[in-house]
């Protein structure tokens, strides 16, 4: 079959699609009733290794913040991915995600991110369609494009996959999740249609479960079946949001002209996040993109951030001062470039300062003040928050707790 190359437009997600021809990530629209308006705080899940811990602690840690986080009522818990460093020691968020996905029922579990540059996305987007048809549609697709790292060379990509790939991937990666049928003519992925299975985005017999028994046959009594019975409408099932990480100017045209939500990080202040929402806006516009789905999709950025919860603010502040810098240190230390290129590191206790400055640490009141603050100043609504800068497990629930019971409802 001969492949062809379009502009990403919106098209029917029954179309045939290859790599180049990608179908625009649109994003759900919020279920009648929803607050719209509502402050969404999540928790950002690092896997952090902390100095004299094992990995298995670290990822304990994890599971049971997840937990403590459903119970106490935050939106969503969001896992990072990394490789070879005690940064965090996580190296398939995607995979976690199934984990925690089958451990809780209600809170909704996202990458933060799944890391194209090492990740064929065909791989991926069928991992990604898996965990959002069986969870409920819980599952959020988070993604980026990494950094220049020894998994470049690990993993197969090379430098080139990070400085010029990313591009090809995130289209191939969106072809799959909204496509019926895929083929890869690019560069980096050349690869003859394939049907798309199993669908993110399909239609579903809407009213099959009225007349199927539970073993998918007719009930016996069911002699006469009315016509709308025998042809169930079709109705299209979303597939799962997916959203971008964006730390430069390149990135978020890149989102933008493919109508993702950003995922900001942890360094930016409300200034940076108000200037790159500039730059997505007009970004976004240069691409004919229109108002009324702009107003939705902005209601769905992220933005990464730090939160400590103590009586005192001196303390939420001490408590971090005492163990990140260490962290930082040990985890980002030891981070390897492909190339051998030399790399610069931030100062450790200077950005754990900044941390501090920018982000929700102190009082329950400071904390709620601080993201009110962020979401009035920038319109973002969405937050994923570190919650384990202690280091210490029992210390970490104690911190989720206090953001469900103290915080929270400062938001609302």
């Amino acid at each position: 079959m001969t492949k062809t190359t379009a502009r990403p437009h919106a098209r029917s997600a029954e179309r045939r699609t290859t790599a180049r021809g990608v179908a625009p990530a649109t994003q759900p629209a919020p279920a009648p009733g929803a607050d719209t308006d509502a402050i969404r705080v999540g928790a950002f899940l690092l896997s952090a290794q902390f100095p004299g811990q094992s990995h298995g602690e670290a990822l304990e840690r994890t599971v049971s913040a997840a937990l403590t986080a459903e119970r106490v009522g935050l939106d969503a818990v969001w896992l990072a991915e990394h490789h070879f460093v005690p940064y965090g020691v996580c190296p398939d968020a995607a995979t976690l995600a199934g984990i925690l996905l089958g451990r809780t029922r209600r809170i909704g579990v996202g990458t933060a991110v799944s890391v194209l540059s090492t990740r064929h996305p065909v791989a991926l987007g069928e991992q990604a369609a898996l965990l959002h048809l069986t969870s409920g549609g819980r599952f959020t697709l988070g993604v980026g494009r990494g950094g220049p790292w020894i998994d470049l060379a690990v993993f197969g990509g090379g430098l080139a996959a990070y400085e010029q790939g990313f591009p090809e991937r995130l289209d191939l990666l969106l072809s799959w999740l909204h496509g019926a049928r895929v083929g890869g003519s690019g560069p980096q992925f050349d690869f003859p249609e394939v049907a798309v299975v199993p669908r993110a985005v399909e239609p579903r017999r809407a009213d099959l479960t009225g007349w199927l028994g539970l073993d998918g046959t007719p009930p016996a009594a069911a002699a006469v079946i009315p016509r709308q019975r025998q042809e169930p409408s079709q109705q299209l099932q979303s597939g799962p949001p997916v959203v971008m990480a964006c730390t430069s100017p390149a990135g978020v045209r890149t989102a933008a002209e493919r109508g993702l939500p950003m995922l900001l990080g942890m360094h930016s202040g409300d200034e940076d996040k108000r200037e790159m929402l500039a730059a997505y806006r007009a970004a976004w516009r240069a691409a004919g993109r229109g108002e009324e789905q702009l107003a939705r999709v902005e209601r769905e950025h992220v933005a990464a951030g730090v939160v400590q919860v103590d009586d005192r603010a001196g303390a939420a502040r001490a408590d971090l001062l005492r163990t990140m810098p260490d962290f930082f240190a040990y985890g980002l230390g030891a981070h390897r470039t492909v190339d051998g290129r030399e790399r610069s590191m931030r100062d450790p206790r200077a950005y754990t300062e900044l941390l501090c400055d920018l982000h929700a640490v102190g009082t329950p009141r400071q904390c709620a003040d601080r993201l009110l603050a962020t979401a009035e100043g920038t319109g973002i609504r969405r937050f994923a928050l570190l919650a384990e800068g202690s280091g210490d497990t029992a210390a970490t629930l104690h911190n989720l707790d206090r953001i469900g019971a103290e915080v929270l409802p400062q938001l609302r």
